[in-house]
């Protein structure tokens, strides 16, 4: 591994002091920090949309590329060789998740869901595996299929990839999405570029189960339809 750049992409409402502490993912951080190839691009104490810091640590990898992981703040990372599961899938596909849909249809709302009842899709289209809790044992295990798999969409909690890969199809995350289908429409870009996107092996536990069905959600919802239909 040698001259190779993991950068973690994280914003957390946190301060950066209280990030290693507070949160999960800077925790998981912590434990790895002896990783020479591990980097960390922090916006704590953020208070802007996910789109736009993410777009500044693509922009800035233009001048020092690296394998960027996008990541929500509240991610436990439990497995060791989590970065040679990462190169090695990188080989396969241009953008990495640990769960997402092998199809798309209409009227779709999350990378899960088929419609706005959040009805689940079926269980032979969706791939991955993601742990849930705060502490071990898991609370929960959502193994939604196998991994390693082709798809068409992936969950935003991580999405992995070569910026080399973002500057040369000029893939960015679009700002009007700053927190809720940010993930959906960066998918839908990519497939538009031709860009192969695919589930990985790695486990991680969400500290969360994600939140659906807010004000919020349903504003972001209306912008996505309205910018790519039903």
């Amino acid at each position: 591994m040698q001259g190779l750049k993991i950068r973690f992409v994280v914003a957390t409402r946190e301060s950066r002091d209280n990030f290693f502490v507070n949160t999960a993912t800077g925790m998981s951080l912590d434990v790895y920090k002896s990783f020479p190839f591990l980097q960390l691009d922090l916006y704590a104490s953020n208070t802007e949309g996910l789109s736009t810091v993410y777009n500044r640590s693509i922009e800035r990898a233009k001048n020092d590329p690296a394998i960027l992981i996008f990541a929500h703040d509240d991610l436990h990372f439990t497995d060791f060789y989590w970065a040679d599961r990462l190169v090695n899938s990188l080989n396969h596909f241009e953008i990495l998740g640990v769960a997402g849909n092998k199809r798309r249809v209409p009227n779709q709302p999350s990378w899960a869901f088929i419609d706005s009842n959040l009805t689940w899709d079926s269980a032979e289209n969706l791939s991955g595996v993601v742990g849930h809790g705060t502490g071990f044992p898991l609370q929960n295990l959502s193994v939604y299929g196998p991994t390693y798999q082709e798809v068409k969409l992936l969950d935003g909690l991580l999405l992995a990839c070569r910026s080399e890969s973002l500057h040369q199809k000029e893939l960015k995350f679009d700002e009007r999405f700053d927190f809720h289908f940010y993930d959906m429409d960066f998918c839908r870009q990519a497939e538009l570029k031709n860009m192969r996107m695919g589930t990985w092996s790695l486990s991680v536990v969400h500290n969360s189960s994600g939140v659906f069905g807010s004000r919020s959600w349903h504003e972001a919802k209306a912008k996505y339809f309205e910018k790519w239909g039903n």
